[in-house]
Parts: structure tokens; C-alpha cells; sequence
């Protein structure tokens, strides 16, 4: 008896404990605006719905507030858009990251009022500390730590929130997140990877192989894939999968003794891990490595290299993150941690690599003075694309490049179409190639991209599915669409829209769907956003050049490059000579596989003909430019290598023969894909064979 009467104690006493905690869970917080995710998309939307005079929590599942604009990605990609539409929150963001260094009496090399193509650079402290000071002016509550659990809804809208530390409700809510953690968790619909070309027809979508083939092969002894190589089995170039582009770290990287901390050795390393990478660079590779970008305090924001075949990206390894739990998150976080560690160990004592790029990324450490709290290791992982909401509208490739006007804009996009590697294919050839990139789709002669609204139905789910969320960052688009859309810079100003938008709702007590737009419309403005198309100036047209060489003194057929068919984006010069009457094209380096251009022509007689091709050399040239002349459905594919020098005294050089009819038109195209370097298209000249 006693010791029952002493268990019934207990369990009483435990009974009094589980209520009492079970009441400190059961207790819901409130707030007009909830913002799940302190991404930039976030932390605007939070500050936005805050000076509209609602009551704002900024939740987070991390410690880290700020996104990857404070956690190490320090050069502003607003450099590759139209300046003038990047306005709002981001652009009073910058005017006090800005304010900041004049107030310690530092020089920045740029001036945010002038709306220009600069870089703007800053350090992820300072990014920090600006963005913790306009959230706390705002009076926004941020509240790190909180994982979802669940959501709860009465029909189609969202009543309660749980996180691991607590309940919460609102009247609108916002998916801030990278990763579209609520609006999956809230049974939005969502989708994830690549769309074939069919789906939207959207012609960059599908498979895309723009890089230069690596020459060796991606298998081991025993008929197995090397590490780092995912997968000799692809799909069909025009079908789409479940790959997302490659992750990575921004690393904050220095050279100066004072303030650099050594980058830590690998808690394992195995030289085998690296073998296609090693293969690579013995056979002659040099696109590898980590691109650099300077930062104020003699700093350099690390970023994967797109045009790079090995970088800091590890290809494959992201796939399954959105989908996955924390735990299962931190994993993947670990792994590429690990993987990046692992890659600098090996550019700094591998005996493949050369010394001179061994003692370049030697001389870098990590920053004292950065991420002190997690040992100067950046705490946010690059996530370039997440689920993507099947919201009321889905953007895509033709809203980018051909019907860019919505009638309910909320923001104007403008960076380029752009996407990272998705896969490292072997091939039964023995050759590997990178798979995924989309290099960026510029307009013609300019550093941004295409300028098209984001409407707001494209931030909207479906009213039968929810009626009071919006999810400004992994918003309703297809992957080409998110290739544009997926920079801080446009999620930031989408992200003020949405909070403007979420404030309304919850003051009106409105479905987000309900908003009446021009009402809208006037608080956007009012808050400094910019909505109308930009009207992009032509550029000058470039003086006429004295001939260097007149085609007209030239014997056979000559085709400047005046006569071609051009695709994609060409910029005009007269730097190097000689040129062809008065002036080149070349594709700047970059656009590989979108920019060409074709010829048409017929010869005067029958017989084999010399293609001839004129540019001018030098060591930034493609080594592998091909050249395709096609008549009456036959075709001779040429590759020119552009760095090879001319004869003396010679404006073309032969670089193959070709039969020709006098009956059939003949058609040549001078490509991009797969070249490194410059493509020069200056002309072709067609000379019967000697």
C-alpha cells in the first residue's frame, strides 16, 4: 500500500509538471504579420508590413538572420541589372551599408546614388549590423531557433503556426524561406527541378551543355563513376528531372597576417576523392579553382565559378535539401562544408596543381573579424533554388524575354537568366561534361538582363489552397524563370511588396487574392518601389571605323560579319586589327551556346572550295570555335582555334575544305558552345582550292 500511495504521488506531481509545460506551449503568440524566414526576401518583407503599422514576427529556423547577404555573399548582383527599378528597401539597405563606412571615414569605390553598372561590395559584419538596426527601428520581434513543426488551417486559411519553441498566429503570413518550408508545410501546391522544353515552352529549359567538353574519362579501372562524377546516365536533352542547381559556400576570405585565421585542414582527406578533377588538369584543364572578388578591408568574397568545370559547387550533392528535415539539412550543410575543405586542401598540396596557383590560394585564410560566432565559417549555405510554389501565375521564359508587361506588377526583375551546373555527366567516349549551366542571357550590349514585371498572382498560392499566405522568394516560376529571379537583390524587393501586401490583407482583413490592386499599387510607390518597365536607351551607334580591310579587294566569296543572321547577344569592336571592312563581333567571354550567327550564300562554280576565316589572335581567344557549312542537308563541321596566329601579312586563315555546288545555297554558322574565351566573327571567305 505504501508504495502505491507513494507511485500515486508521484504520478500526481508528474501530472502537475506535464500540464504546466504543456501550458507554456499552448500559449500562442500573436501579431498582424507572421514572416516565416530571415532570408533578405524576409527581413524586407518584415520591415515592409512593419512601417505599413502592423505588428510583425520575423521567425527563423537558424541562428543566422540576414540570408546570404550576411552570410558571406558580399558582392552585390544589382550590378547585372537596371539599377534604376532595384529601388525601396534595397536600395536605402545599401545607402546605409554606405553611411556606415563614412562614418568610420572608409572610402567606398562606388556611389549608390549613381544608378550605374558598378560592383558594390561590403563586409558580412557590416550587412549584419545594418540589417539588425532597420528590423529593431521597425520594431519587427525576430525570433530565431523556431523549426516548423506544423501548420494548422480552417479551409484554406492558415490559423496557427508550431515551431519547436512555441505557438503562433497571425492574420497573414509570409514564406520568407529559401527552401518554401511553409507553404509546403500549409499544403500549397509545389514543385521541384527542371521542366522539360515541352512543358512551357521554354527553349533553355531541359538538359543544357554549354561548357567545353573535358577530355578524359570518368570511370576507374573497374568500370566505376570517379567522385565527383554523378551520373552517365542523364536523360534526354529535352526533358526535365528533379536536379536543382549546385549549392555552395560564399567564403570571406583575406590575405592580410593581421586579420586572417588559417583555413582548417579536412577532418578526413583522401586524394582519390579528386582523381576526375586531377585527370582534368593533366589533360590540359585550367577552368578550376574559386572565383575572387575584392571587398573593402582587403577582403574577397570566394563564389563557385559558373564558367568553372571544378569549383566550389559540389554538383549533385544538394538535391533533397528543401525536402528534407533539420537534421537531415545539417547533414547536407556538413557534407558541403567538408567537400570545400577537402577541395582547398587539394588546390594548396596537390603535386597536379601548378605551383603558381598553389601559392596563390595558400596565401588565403579565413577573417578574424567574420562569423566569430561559428569560427569565421560562413553559417548560410547558398541555396540558389528551392521548391517553387504552383501559385496563380507561373513565370517563365517567355514573360522574361517576350511579354515582360503584367497588368499587376509588384516589382521589376532584370538580372540575367542564369543557372548553375545540376550534374557531371561521364560518357561512353571517354569524356565528361558539366550539365545545368544556363550562362547569362543579356540583352545585347549591356551587362543587365531583360527587364519584365513580377506579378503579383506569380507570390499568390491558388485562394482554394491558401488565402492568407505569400511566398516572395520561392515563388510560383519555372527553373528557367527562378535562373532570373533567384538573386537577393529582386527577392529583396519582392519581399517589401509581399510585407506591404501582407500588412493590407491583415489590416482589411482581406484574402490576399482580394487585395484591390491599384490600392496596392499606391502603398508600393509609397514605400519607393519602382513598377514601371524601364526604358532602356538605345546604345550610340559605334563611329565608323576607317577600313582596315575592304572586302571589296578581296577575291572569292567573303561574308563580313555585317551579312550574318545573329542570335543572341554580339557586342561590336574595332580594338584588334586587322578586321574586315569596318569592324568585328565577339561574344565577350560569355553567352556560350546562346549567341550565333549564320551566313547565306551561293558560289560562282562547282568544286572544292577553301574555308577561310578571318579574326584577329590572342591568347583570350577560343581555341574551339565551331564552324558549320551545310548544303543541300550535308554538313562539315570545322573547329577554329582563335588563339593561332595569322601569316604574315594575312587578314584570314584556312581552316578547312569543303565541296561545293553551284546549284544549292550554301548556309554557315559560326557557333559558341562549348568554347572558352572570346569568339571573335569577323568574316568568312570562300576561295576555290588550289
Amino acid at each position: 500500500m505504501k508504495t502505491l500511495a507513494s507511485f500515486a504521488i508521484c504520478a500526481a506531481i508528474f501530472s502537475l509538471q506535464l500540464i504546466k509545460v504543456e501550458a507554456v506551449h499552448a500559449e500562442t503568440r500573436s501579431a498582424d504579420v507572421i514572416v516565416y524566414g530571415a532570408t533578405p526576401g524576409g527581413f524586407c518583407a518584415a520591415i515592409a508590413a512593419a512601417r505599413e503599422g502592423a505588428s510583425v514576427m520575423l521567425i527563423e529556423p537558424t541562428s543566422h538572420v540576414g540570408g546570404v547577404n550576411t552570410g558571406g555573399l558580399s558582392f552585390s548582383d544589382s550590378n547585372q541589372t537596371v539599377r534604376s527599378t532595384v529601388m525601396g528597401l534595397f536600395d536605402e539597405w545599401h545607402r546605409r551599408i554606405e553611411a556606415d563606412y563614412k562614418t568610420r571615414g572608409v572610402q567606398l569605390p562606388y556611389d549608390v546614388g549613381v544608378k550605374n553598372n558598378a560592383t558594390w561590395t561590403y563586409e558580412p559584419h557590416v550587412a549584419m549590423r545594418v540589417t539588425m538596426a532597420m528590423l529593431k527601428e521597425a520594431n519587427v520581434e525576430v525570433l530565431p531557433r523556431h523549426i516548423l513543426q506544423s501548420v494548422k488551417k480552417d479551409g484554406p486559411t492558415i490559423v496557427e503556426i508550431k515551431t519547436d519553441q512555441g505557438r503562433f498566429t497571425a492574420k497573414t503570413f509570409v514564406d520568407a524561406t529559401y527552401e518554401g518550408d511553409l507553404l509546403a508545410a500549409a499544403g500549397v501546391a509545389w514543385t521541384i527541378g527542371r521542366e522539360g522544353q515541352a512543358e512551357y515552352g521554354e527553349s533553355l529549359a531541359g538538359k543544357r551543355y554549354p561548357k567545353q567538353t573535358m577530355k578524359f574519362s570518368g570511370y576507374d579501372d573497374a568500370g566505376n563513376l570517379l567522385p565527383l562524377v554523378t551520373t552517365d546516365q542523364p536523360g534526354n536533352e529535352a526533358d526535365g528531372d528533379d536536379l536543382v542547381m549546385v549549392y555552395s559556400f560564399r567564403l570571406c576570405l583575406t590575405e592580410d597576417a593581421n586579420n586572417r585565421v588559417e583555413i582548417p585542414k579536412p577532418k578526413q582527406y583522401d586524394p582519390a576523392r579528386f582523381e576526375a578533377l586531377r585527370r582534368y588538369i593533366q589533360s590540359g584543364g585550367t577552368q578550376y579553382g574559386i572565383d575572387l572578388y575584392p571587398l573593402p578591408g582587403n577582403k574577397f568574397d570566394g563564389n563557385n565559378s559558373i564558367g568553372g568545370q571544378f569549383s566550389l559547387g559540389l554538383v549533385g550533392a544538394c538535391n533533397g535539401w528543401s525536402e528534407a528535415d533539420q537534421a537531415g539539412r545539417d547533414k547536407i550543410f556538413e557534407a558541403h562544408k567538408q567537400y570545400t575543405l577537402e577541395f582547398y586542401h587539394f588546390l594548396t598540396t596537390d603535386p597536379v596543381v601548378p605551383d603558381s596557383v598553389r601559392d596563390r590560394y595558400a596565401r588565403l585564410g579565413l577573417c578574424a573579424d567574420e562569423f566569430p560566432e561559428t569560427d569565421h565559417w560562413p553559417p548560410q549555405l547558398y541555396v540558389r533554388e528551392g521548391r517553387r510554389m504552383e501559385g496563380m501565375y507561373v513565370v517563365s521564359q517567355n514573360d522574361i524575354l517576350e511579354a515582360p508587361e503584367k497588368v499587376d506588377p509588384i516589382a521589376v526583375s532584370s538580372f540575367p537568366i542564369d543557372s548553375h551546373d545540376c550534374q557531371r555527366v561521364a560518357f561512353a567516349d571517354g569524356t565528361v561534361k558539366d550539365e545545368g549551366t544556363i550562362f547569362p542571357v543579356r540583352m545585347p550590349g549591356r551587362r543587365h538582363g531583360y527587364a519584365y514585371h513580377i506579378p503579383y498572382r506569380s507570390i499568390l498560392p491558388k485562394a482554394t489552397e491558401c488565402d492568407n499566405l505569400l511566398v516572395p522568394v520561392a515563388m510560383s516560376c519555372t527553373h528557367v524563370g527562378i535562373s532570373s529571379i533567384r538573386v537577393e537583390p529582386t527577392w529583396m524587393i519582392i519581399g517589401q511588396s509581399a510585407g506591404i501586401a501582407a500588412a493590407m490583407a491583415a489590416q482589411q482583413q482581406k484574402p490576399v487574392q482580394d487585395l484591390d490592386y491599384p490600392q496596392l499599387r499606391e502603398q508600393l510607390l509609397a514605400q519607393g518601389q519602382v513598377l514601371d518597365l524601364p526604358k532602356v536607351e538605345d546604345l550610340p551607334s559605334p563611329p565608323m571605323a576607317k577600313v582596315n580591310v575592304s572586302s571589296k579587294t578581296l577575291a572569292g566569296v567573303v561574308l563580313d560579319d555585317t551579312s550574318a543572321k545573329l542570335k543572341g547577344s554580339w557586342l561590336r569592336s574595332t580594338n584588334f586589327k586587322p578586321h574586315i571592312d569596318t569592324g568585328y563581333l565577339h561574344d565577350g567571354g560569355e553567352n556560350k551556346g546562346t549567341a550565333q550567327a549564320t551566313f547565306h550564300c551561293k558560289v560562282p562554280n562547282s568544286g572544292k572550295y577553301a574555308v577561310r576565316m578571318a579574326y584577329s589572335p590572342h591568347p583570350t581567344r577560343a581555341k574551339n570555335v565551331p564552324l558549320m557549312v551545310t548544303q543541300s542537308g550535308r554538313t562539315t563541321q570545322l573547329m577554329v582555334d582563335q588563339t593561332r596566329p595569322l601569316a604574315s601579312g594575312e587578314a584570314f586563315r584556312t581552316v578547312g575544305e569543303v565541296e561545293l555546288s553551284a546549284e544549292a545555297e550554301v548556309t554557315i554558322v559560326v557557333g559558341t558552345e562549348g568554347t572558352e574565351g572570346f569568339v571573335i566573327l569577323d568574316a568568312i571567305q570562300l576561295l576555290p582550292a588550289t
